[in-house]
């Protein structure tokens, strides 16, 4: 057993035995995981389930996720409750919400209900108040997609690129961030997706790793929801989806553009989250051999090109993805390139 998991037992039996509680066993089970250092336990007693989070503190800040935890729950949406918190250890006990994420359960049939409750509560997260939440300003946006350059093109590729590809790259990416920034400023989970979405038992709808959040463009974690890297569903389905939250604002009295236009934000915030995503994805197999997020690499790159095709502006950028993006992967080993077609199609 390594050092820090006996360190992290030590603690849970200290923080239940506080608390008067008595635990089934010592043995802390691991639960799934996520694209970061940290790792999470189950550990029950008689009349209770925590989960343990080890998140080791020279690698993981957890501050902003227990202030937020602590902001976003006291303002209703359902975050796990925190039960104990040691930032110094690196330690934390959380309520369990269980193992049911939104990913395995969504079909043709639950798609809209579940997508309902995801959207309610989106909504609600925008209409907490942003102000103190850091700015996903242009630095941000650009360093994200940087990410698609230094770790999917550069390393996983391996592709040198021309001047005159290196100034389409900048280009579509300042036009990226002009999108961005001129829409809405809201309250950003920054990660909501299908994965970190639980169905609870009482009916309600979980929302974890928020960490992240920022104050940004109001279409990022709507994006993030129907462009879901892992799950795709038809574009006439998501455009359906995507206006009826745009008339829920609307119903709400918050302004928003016409539909043609909002779904152009739409658009290109997915653009800029799909060239974000493929360089962590690249990432996480190239530094830290995570390699299960390559299977969702042609879906994103799929994003990413029916995005760029469907406007004037980025119609060359489409063109460049398919001369010079799709054959180096679809030649790559780590690639499938039928499966690479299919979600190109």
């Amino acid at each position: 057993m390594d050092v820090r998991l006996q360190q992290l037992q030590h603690w849970v039996s200290k923080m239940a035995a506080e608390q008067g509680l008595s635990l089934r066993s010592e043995i802390l089970a691991p639960v799934s995981g996520d694209a970061s250092f940290r790792r999470y336990f189950r550990v029950s007693g008689e009349q209770y389930s925590w989960i343990a989070v080890d998140a080791p503190p020279e690698k993981e800040d957890s501050a902003p996720f227990v202030k937020l935890a602590r902001d976003w729950r006291g303002q209703g949406v359902r975050v796990p409750a925190l039960v104990a918190v040691d930032l110094e250890l690196g330690f934390m006990l959380l309520e369990d919400f269980g193992d049911r994420l939104l990913l395995p359960e969504l079909n043709d049939i639950s798609a809209d209900e579940h997508y309902g409750a995801a959207l309610d509560t989106l909504q609600h997260i925008q209409q907490i108040p942003a102000s103190e939440l850091p700015p996903y300003d242009e630095v941000l946006l650009q360093r994200e997609m940087g990410l698609f350059d230094e770790w999917f093109i550069n390393s996983l590729l391996a592709l040198q690129l021309t001047d005159d590809e290196r100034q389409l790259l900048a280009d579509t990416r300042s036009l990226l961030v002009e999108s961005a920034l001129a829409q809405p400023q809201v309250a950003v989970h920054r990660d909501y997706h299908s994965r970190n979405l639980m169905p609870l038992d009482d009916d309600g709808l979980g929302v974890i790793d928020f960490q992240d959040a920022v104050r940004g463009a109001h279409t990022y974690d709507l994006v993030s929801l129907f462009r879901d890297s892992y799950i795709r569903w038809p574009d006439p389905r998501v455009h359906a989806w995507v206006e009826q939250f745009r008339c829920a604002l609307k119903a709400d009295n918050i302004p928003v553009p016409d539909s043609a236009q909002f779904l152009r934000d739409f658009d290109l915030m997915g653009m800029q989250r799909q060239l974000k995503v493929l360089g962590i994805f690249s990432r996480l197999s190239l530094r830290d051999g995570k390699d299960g997020y390559l299977a969702d690499m042609p879906r994103t790159l799929g994003y990413l090109l029916r995005a760029a095709a469907r406007y004037p502006e980025t119609q060359a950028f489409a063109r460049w993805l398919e001369q010079r993006i799709v054959p180096a992967m679809s030649a790559h080993p780590l690639f499938d390139a039928g499966e690479l077609a299919l979600e190109l199609g």
